[in-house]
């Protein structure tokens, strides 16, 4: 099989038969042999209904229904495991991405030997504030902690060699950095291609600044984790990082005023010790998220989900 498209959705009924017939279309041109897996991560809306009917009229698609809602990173780790194609392309259903992209990124993996090729939406219609900036500095540490030079690790457009998809696991929500996990299995060769961004025609957007905190502990994660050796560290980690950057504010503060401005020692001040204690209280947090987080990465049901219904599976 030449490509497996997989596509992991949540209320994207409105998109769902557009989105598809466009797909059928760019895989009759270039005679593809090809499944499209949908992933329906517990949908409340009648998406898994279109998903039926679709695959009714194109045997071509396939779909998994999660029987509530898990997150992409667990809809990508089963449309993985299912996928058979020799190239495997991840796309979103909101329509923002192209699917007149599928046979260049193909191209890329087959002729340039790539392991992944992640789509760049250099030019973007997203909200400047709450949505661009963020990508900005999430793009920027995961450049800087993983060395991986790519400027839009969150783009759901990327396509993989059969292996890589095969050799990775993916959990929490760590979706944004399947090229580090790739690179931290062996997989190296790691480009990027600019790709249309197209403006939202249906849906809303389920981006939220929870996922810009969240996404900021996975990619600590995915640092410790494959460097040295799920969830918890979303909430120890969170709050033990504003507890010692408290604790240290406070402690610079009153270091900077003994020196400068009141010559009163640091332990006679009863703030000193406050700061020294948020800092041990937050040190503590960050490193029960940490082994929290190795707890869950060897726990044998890290990755099982309820699993409603199948097609063509």
């Amino acid at each position: 099989m030449d490509l497996s498209i997989v596509i992991p959705l949540l209320n994207e009924d409105e998109s769902l038969p557009e989105l598809t017939a466009w797909i059928e279309r760019v895989m009759l041109a270039n005679n593809y042999s090809y499944e499209v897996i949908m992933i329906d991560d517990g949908s409340t809306d009648n998406s898994w209904n279109v998903i039926e009917g679709l695959r009714a009229k194109n045997n071509h698609i396939k779909g998994i229904k999660f029987q509530r809602n898990y997150g992409k990173s667990a809809a990508l780790n089963e449309g993985f495991k299912a996928a058979q194609g020799e190239v495997i392309i991840t796309m979103d259903a909101d329509m923002q991405d192209s699917p007149d992209e599928i046979p260049e990124l193909r191209k890329m993996i087959l002729e340039g030997n790539y392991d992944i090729v992640s789509g760049w939406k250099k030019k973007r219609y997203d909200n400047a504030l709450t949505k661009n900036l963020p990508s900005k500095l999430f793009n920027a540490a995961a450049r800087s902690m993983s060395k991986i030079k790519l400027h839009d690790f969150n783009c759901g457009l990327k396509a993989y060699k059969k292996k890589v998809v095969k050799s990775i696991e993916v959990y929490g929500e760590m979706h944004r950095y399947v090229p580090v996990l790739a690179k931290w299995s062996g997989f190296s060769k790691i480009t990027e291609k600019v790709v249309e961004h197209r403006a939202r025609k249906y849906g809303v957007t389920k981006f939220g600044w929870t996922r810009f905190i969240n996404g900021f502990l996975d990619l600590m994660t995915i640092f410790f984790v494959g460097k040295f050796g799920k969830r918890p560290m979303h909430f120890f980690g969170l709050w033990g990082t504003v507890s010692f950057l408290f604790g240290l504010i406070v402690f610079t503060y009153l270091s900077l005023s003994k020196f400068f401005f009141d010559k009163t020692g640091l332990t006679q001040r009863p703030l000193f010790f406050f700061a020294i204690f948020a800092m041990i209280i937050g040190t503590q947090l960050f490193l029960a998220g940490f082994i929290g987080e190795l707890i869950s990465r060897n726990s044998p049901e890290r990755n099982n989900y309820l699993i409603e219904d199948k097609l063509g599976l």
